[in-house]
């Protein structure tokens, strides 16, 4: 297999005589291929077959222990002009992006295969769609684009039909020295360019670098929105199924609600959860001015620790077949394990760094010692999923009703509020911030902005971003509402005030009800909540005192998260939507009223 598309086949000439590989091989996505590669990987030790009995289809990988991240200090965008990369990005000018890689790059496939890997983001063919060909000297990350892409011959088949232009993704391993590690995006050239890891989300280029970082950049050009939201809908019991996309930080359960139960209160009234995506959503504006999304992605790569089946059952089903586990703890019976996952936890077994492991080990500073990494990972076919939606491969996606932003706040955002208009909720998305967890690098509580969810994710400047999101809202025959929703508020003994999981599905049922005009709110000083008996809370044992918590407003609050604001929009200067400080300074004075 080669190509008849003569600017592909100039490209991987030139990556081949950079990287000097013993052999090129290219991608057609077969079974024969997947089943060849996995033989390779077993008789290498790169990959584990796990018990085929019990995990059908299911293999095992530990990765560098240096390499176990996105490494986000060394992540650039590579633009000829700094501000146009912002202050969100680090930033390389591309002539020296392009030689630092290439010295690392050089000659650094020399008894490896080069692998030539064709792949659709988003459904073949699909206007919202973007093609991609990634070159790596990974085997592993060969089988993880199979699951999380469309790879193979029908993308090469319609880029040679087409002629059309495709992102170049070169990646490599080299030797995995953490100083000689790189992730470069170039926009202007529709490149990308990874050396030094094999972790997934500095490898599988198809994902946080072409579907965020450079998909970011394309949507601001061509006029479309490639945002970090999952995509899920919610069916009631009349049939109708309202759409809606939503964007939080990490630690914020966007897999868990991209794909929960119904709780038992509400299963009497018989909605269904219809899973589109869990992680990205490319978004258009199409013949009738609405808002429709497509999930670009075709798998899960999802964090393993804490997910189980009170968390995710949907996930837990899934993982069971056909999946690729990395960083785990591998159990003498050749299945896995970790923290925060069913029980039992198992006595023994071998950690993600290889080494024996026994169930309440501690460490010199009397901290537990991991089976697994708190980053690792599983990376499961979407079509696992009991709630796939039948509308994954729709080349139009689904219609967007709302969006919803939501963070980690103790004490300052309310259960749920609705934006007033569109441009307010801009707004709301641009001054979304969580609070740091036990799990995270940095102060616990510290207050960590990440506007959208996109602040690792923006392959542009940022105050140009928030006004492209303008833009778009002014296109729009009837724009989706906004909403913002905190799971994560506490009492003041610290104890979580509302249960989370699949009651949260309470509140995205006021939500839709919202959008179909059934429900009224009550305005309050940061947007619309809802009256007191809006929210069904069959089930739950939660006094109206409770409730009361979950709605405070507390103006002293909001007003000190109104310095937090001020410093953060000022980072972007000139760029800066003039309308943000007009939102700004309208929510100042609606507090100080």
């Amino acid at each position: 297999m080669s190509t008849k598309h003569k600017e592909l086949a100039h490209w991987v000439k030139e990556c081949a005589e950079l990287c000097k590989p013993d052999k090129v091989v290219w991608c057609d996505g077969s079974d024969e291929e997947k089943n060849r590669l996995e033989k390779d990987t077993f008789r290498t030790g790169e990959l584990i077959k796990l018990d085929q009995k019990k995990l059908p289809g299911c293999v095992y990988n530990r990765t560098a222990i240096n390499d176990v991240a996105r490494t986000e200090h060394l992540t650039y965008v590579c633009t000829r002009d700094k501000n146009n990369a912002g202050p969100n990005n680090n930033w390389l000018s591309p002539k020296d992006g392009y030689q630092k890689a290439a010295d690392i790059f050089r000659n650094s496939m020399h008894d490896r295969i080069m692998y030539i890997i064709p792949f659709s983001m988003g459904p073949v063919g699909s206007p919202f769609s973007k093609i991609g060909v990634q070159i790596t000297d990974s085997a592993y990350v060969v089988l993880n684009m199979r699951i999380m892409t469309r790879m193979g011959k029908a993308v090469l088949d319609l880029l040679e039909k087409t002629n059309g232009d495709f992102t170049r993704c070169l990646h490599g391993k080299a030797d995995l020295d953490v100083n000689r590690r790189l992730i470069l995006h170039f926009p202007e050239d529709n490149t990308i360019w990874s050396v030094g890891s094999g972790y997934g989300g500095n490898a599988l280029l198809g994902k946080k670098c072409l579907s965020l970082r450079l998909g970011s950049y394309l949507g601001q050009r061509e006029g479309w929105l490639a945002e970090h939201m999952l995509i899920m809908g919610i069916e009631d019991p009349q049939g109708y199924i309202g759409y809606i996309a939503a964007a939080f930080p990490s630690a914020c359960g966007k897999t868990n609600l991209a794909m929960l139960l119904p709780p038992e209160g509400l299963k009497r009234k018989g909605y269904r959860i219809w899973t589109v995506g869990d992680d990205i959503a490319w978004m258009r504006i199409d013949t009738d001015g609405r808002l429709w999304a497509v999930n670009p992605e075709n798998g899960l790569f999802g964090v393993a620790p804490g997910t189980n089946s009170r968390t995710n059952p949907n996930i837990m089903a899934a993982i069971k077949k056909n999946t690729i586990y990395t960083n785990v703890l591998l159990k003498k019976d050749k299945t896995v394990w970790w923290e925060g996952g069913d029980p039992p936890v198992p006595a023994n077994g071998i950690d993600w760094q290889g080494r024996a492991w026994t169930s309440g080990q501690i460490d010199e500073n009397g901290e537990p010692i991991l089976g697994a990494h708190p980053n690792s990972r599983f990376t499961v076919p979407i079509q696992n999923v009991p709630s796939i939606t039948n509308r994954l491969e729709h080349h139009h996606g689904v219609p967007i009703a709302a969006i919803i932003f939501g963070g980690r706040r103790a004490r300052l955002a309310p259960l749920v509020y609705e934006a007033f208009n569109w441009q307010h909720g801009v707004f709301v998305g641009a001054t979304m911030a969580s609070e740091r967890t036990a799990a995270q690098v940095g102060k616990i509580g510290e207050v960590r902005r990440d506007p959208m969810a996109m602040l690792p994710f923006c392959g542009y400047n940022m105050g140009k971003y928030f006004a492209h999101w303008l833009v778009m809202g002014k296109k729009m025959s009837a724009a989706p509402r906004i909403f913002n929703v905190n799971w994560f508020r506490k009492d003041e003994k610290g104890q979580f005030l509302w249960p989370g999981f699949g009651d949260n599905l309470r509140v995205l049922e006021w939500i839709i009800s919202r959008c179909k005009n059934e429900v009224d709110a009550l305005k309050t000083s940061i947007g619309n909540v809802p009256h007191e008996n809006d929210i069904d809370l069959t089930g739950l044992r939660l006094t109206r005192e409770h409730m009361h918590k979950l709605f405070a407003i507390h103006k002293k609050d909001w007003q000190q998260e109104l310095e937090g604001i001020d410093a953060f929009f000022k980072t972007f200067g000139n760029t800066m939507p003039k309308e943000m400080w007009h939102e700004y300074r309208t929510l100042q004075k609606r507090l100080t009223a």
